[in-house]
């Protein structure tokens, strides 16, 4: 799992877990895609636990109450009571809380989640610009009607603060990637010309939140996407772990930016136990397993076989290193990325 491009990378002997103390784990991608579980991470998150790991499931996704989240977890096997869960709705009330008289108006263009958090904290939910609202607040929910949208346009020309639970362009489902809150917030942003303040990852509302909750002393990050996930972990100066069963591929992980690459990589949670093989600079390049990868005349290659996640290691360890601060061309890395595929 560990990617070996770092000289500050943790040195760890036996199971990438044992490491930490806390698994601070987006859902979405991660654990479950839609309301299925993806398959063995009932199984990885139920042996943490039992070998005293603590759960934490961090959200981006505002549209449920972490008990209705809990819930779902335990009908797909995975212990879960409602303060497991840290969600960006819990991000966003602490946010508003924080900037607005205690009792004020908020206008929830969104789901009961937004409604509940913002409630926990003194705030008072409404639905109409009428109620000349301190703030609006928006999350994702799949039935966000265009009255509830021109609602909260109306409140924010008004003066009111505009704050979206989190930016998520897309978010994977079971049927592959839909629009998120991002894309939906746009409406209102576009109609006003005023940005929203984000709660959610990557910004650092989401990530305090969650560390409020958990007191967590060695947390670990895991997420299935770079630009919050990864971003998130990388501004908290937290470790993270990227598994390859939601948004980022191969692809994504080669042509990262700094503030997008992973402390480690696995293809599913079942990394968390395995043991962790290293990724080495030698004189032929670096080394992971079976595989061997470096750069040369502007391009990366990849030969070997074995574990294609090691392979994946190997080739962001020579890539890293080649490109600085910078960031790999696609065209650079193709032909190590079939590589893997093959």
């Amino acid at each position: 799992m560990t990617v070996g491009h770092t000289s500050a990378m943790p040195k760890i002997t036996g199971a990438l877990v044992d490491a930490y103390d806390t698994l601070l784990l987006d859902l979405d991608g991660v654990v479950y895609l839609g309301r299925h579980a993806v398959p063995g991470a009932a199984e990885a998150l139920v042996k943490a636990r039992d070998r005293g790991v603590r759960l934490a499931f961090v959200t981006n996704n505002a549209s449920r109450t972490p008990g209705a989240i809990a819930q779902h977890l335990n009908q797909l096997n995975i212990p879960a009571a409602a303060e497991d869960v840290v969600t960006s709705a819990q991000a966003a009330a602490r946010l508003v809380a924080e900037h607005v008289p205690a009792g004020s108006a908020v206008l929830v263009v969104g789901g009961m989640g937004l409604r509940m958090a913002l409630r926990e904290h003194g705030l008072r939910p409404v639905t109409t610009a009428m109620d000349a609202p301190a703030a609006v607040v928006q999350g994702f929910a799949d039935n966000l009607s265009y009255g509830l949208l021109s609602e909260g346009a109306l409140a924010v020309r008004q003066g009111a603060w505009f704050v979206a639970a989190n930016g998520d362009a897309t978010m994977p489902t079971g049927r592959g990637k839909q629009p998120g809150n991002g894309s939906l917030s746009r409406v209102i942003a576009t109609a006003t010309g005023v940005e929203p303040v984000i709660a959610g990852k990557p910004e650092p509302p989401l990530h305090r939140e969650s560390m409020i909750r958990t007191r967590a002393e060695r947390p670990l990050i895991v997420g299935d996407r770079l630009d919050t996930d990864i971003e998130g972990a990388t501004r908290a100066g937290v470790d993270s772990l990227l598994v390859l069963t939601g948004v980022a591929g191969a692809l994504d992980v080669l042509t990262a930016a700094p503030r997008h690459r992973p402390t480690h990589i696995a293809a599913d949670l079942s990394g968390l136990h395995a043991p962790v093989v290293p990724v080495r600079r030698g004189p032929g390049g670096w080394t992971c397993g079976g595989w061997t990868a470096g750069w040369e005349d502007g391009k990366l290659w990849l030969t070997g076989e074995g574990d294609p996640v090691e392979g994946l290691r190997a080739a962001c360890a020579a890539t890293w290193e080649a490109v600085g601060d910078g960031q790999a061309d696609e065209d650079a890395v193709k032909a190590a990325v079939a590589a893997l595929d093959r």
